[in-house]
């Protein structure tokens, strides 16, 4: 993949995000500044995500860890864990909203 792919596949995932975000039915605040996406919480905590275009991976960082995504095979999935990102976003969100939140980019 090269760079304009990269930023072009990348850029769709934080939108898809915010779009999640916005239809999840949780008071999840958002804002989304230069490949950097900041999620806030009732209780104050952050999940934030962020492009690393250098490395063409998606970082994020939870109150309880980071991880680190590359895509391949049309799908975004942690580097160490394998945990697809939709799926891992989904807990690390429930987890800091405390409730159940199920994410995807549809």
């Amino acid at each position: 993949m090269n760079d304009s792919q990269y930023n072009l596949i990348a850029d769709e995932l934080l939108l898809a995000v915010e779009e999640a975000i916005e239809d999840c039915g949780v008071d999840i605040d958002y804002e989304g500044v230069g490949g950097l996406l900041t999620l806030t919480f009732k209780n104050a905590s952050k999940i934030i995500i962020n492009k690393q275009a250098p490395l063409h991976e998606i970082w994020v960082a939870t109150k309880f860890n980071g991880h680190h995504f590359i895509y391949e095979n049309e799908t975004w999935h942690d580097k160490r864990a394998g945990d697809e990102f939709w799926q891992f976003l989904s807990q690390a969100v429930s987890q800091q909203a405390d409730t159940e939140i199920k994410l995807s980019a549809e």
